[in-house]
């Protein structure tokens, strides 16, 4: 990963390739935000004035390059749009729209308005590029990153998220034929090893018989079997615990109910949800709050073939309770059954569920805005707060009573698809709740649109996999280690 610190010289001495800086919108044009005094007074106070002719306006994610000729040490100054009134998320997008802009370059500088963490890392964030399978021209990241500051504790918060967010992407990224269930449950061991986690991984045969029937009925269509792992993570002076579930789809071809081609391409991502839960644990294993956190990855590859499972099986979910399986591409609430089960075991004070488990999210929220559902209506503003002060979109959702209806089974406990076409995010969330016992705190995150970005970058998200999520079920242990949660 590309290295970053801290300077506190004045940028216009840094002996840096460029230099990032903030620009708002003024009455006549851009005009150089907090940070940007030294440059201004090097460059002959002609700042704003080169802007204004380059046409900057200062609005969000504007990015404008002005050559510095010699006038200071740096070739360049990005000049990026903050906005008006910019907080921390503002702030983390315009570093990482300043940086991408600067691919290639050995050197370069951050100095931003705002606080040091949210300028790294969205420095960092906006810096990663997955180059693995291209054998061409391509272009590197930044080599070296500097953000102007003193605050080193907020740089190594900024490091360890960054990394464990870039770790998300990589996985959503990888092509399924390299990430099989075997494979993202071997990187879920690596980590663990690699940060003290405690890892348990239950294998085909382990899942049948040990009766997780949602897993293995998934999995069992295709020729790479499925994988439940369980991560944890202990503090000695621990209260409370957290239990994470995320979904590990690592391919969805829809199965027997197969997914038009057009849907299909993009279905290496379905496995985000499991994949934020591994990133969320090792950011917490480094970070270190007082709370106990157990994470379970529902891992399958959901296959058509002779083996598979068909509409109209019955599958028996960990604990006892029956699903008809009326459409097996509804198959993401059935392996996060099992592992919601599971969980529950860990007798933990709040469970938190994230999983890329409905197109209906997207229609309902759109790419960027994750669904929240809870149990309770407490939990459910609390977990949006949290992602708020992550900087990460959410929006609060109802669960029904009376779609509880609409899965109903002639022949089982419940159906995994309602007959009714309508409020299909909202349904998955009311079957997922019935497996959560009274009592229990629960909330479930659908993150189907922000966790796979298909368009052109933008602040610090790149395109493909962005690793939604994980702030948010860091902030979420924090919270709770807090007693906010």
């Amino acid at each position: 990963m590309t290295s970053i610190s801290l300077d506190s010289a004045a940028p216009a001495t840094l002996d840096v390739d460029a230099i990032v800086i903030g620009v708002s919108p003024g009455d006549s044009g851009a005009r150089p935000a907090a940070g940007a005094e030294d440059l201004d007074k090097a460059l002959g106070g002609r700042l704003a004035e080169g802007l204004r002719a380059l046409g900057a306006t200062g609005k969000a994610g504007e990015v404008t390059k002005l050559p510095t000729l010699g006038a200071i040490p740096a070739r360049v100054v990005v000049a990026v749009g903050l906005g008006d009134d910019p907080d921390d998320e503002a702030v983390r997008r315009a570093a990482g729209a300043g940086v991408r802009a600067l691919a290639g370059s050995a050197k370069v500088a951050v100095a931003l308005p705002g606080g040091v963490e949210a300028v790294a890392l969205g420095a960092l964030l906006g810096n990663y590029s997955f180059g693995a399978y291209r054998t061409g021209e391509k272009k590197d990241p930044v080599g070296e990153l500097r953000v102007l500051g003193s605050d080193a504790a907020a740089v190594e918060r900024a490091t360890v998220l960054a990394e464990s967010i870039n770790l998300v992407r990589d996985l959503v990224n990888t092509p399924p034929s390299d990430l099989v269930p075997e494979d993202l449950a071997g990187t879920a061991a690596r980590v663990a090893e690699e940060t003290g986690l405690a890892v348990e991984v239950l294998d085909e045969k382990a899942l049948v018989d040990g009766g997780y029937g949602g897993i293995a009925g998934v999995g069992q269509g295709s020729a790479n079997p499925p994988r439940l792992v369980r991560l944890a993570y202990t503090h000695p002076k621990a209260a409370k615990t957290l239990a994470l579930v995320g979904k590990g789809i690592t391919f969805d071809s829809g199965g027997l109910s197969l997914k038009p081609a057009d849907s299909m391409d993009w279905m290496k991502s379905d496995m985000g949800g499991a994949a934020a839960v591994l990133g969320a644990l090792r950011a917490i294993a480094k970070i270190g709050p007082e709370v106990n956190v157990v994470g379970y990855l529902a891992i399958a590859e959901n296959m058509p073939s002779g083996s598979a499972q068909r509409p109209s099986d019955v599958l028996r979910i960990y604990g006892g309770k029956t699903v008809e399986v009326l459409n097996t591409d509804a198959e993401g609430r059935l392996v996060m059954a099992d592992a919601i089960v599971r969980a529950t075991e860990d007798d933990p004070d709040l469970i938190v569920d994230v999983a890329t488990l409905t197109g209906a999210q997207l229609v309902a929220l759109g790419a960027r805005t994750a669904g929240v559902m809870a149990n309770d209506d407490d939990v459910r503003e609390k977990v949006v707060s949290a992602a708020d002060r992550a900087g990460e979109a959410s929006w609060g959702m109802p669960l029904p009573a009376e779609l509880r209806k609409g899965l109903d089974s002639a022949v089982a406990d419940i159906a995994n698809i309602s007959g009714e076409r309508w409020g299909g995010m909202l349904v998955a969330g009311v079957f997922l709740k019935e497996f959560v016992p009274d009592g229990v705190r629960w909330a479930h995150l659908d993150i189907a649109g922000p966790a796979f970005h298909k368009g052109e970058p933008y602040g610090y998200t790149p395109k493909g996999g962005t690793g939604a999520a994980t702030r948010t079920l860091v902030q979420v242990a924090e919270d709770l280690a807090a007693g906010i949660l």
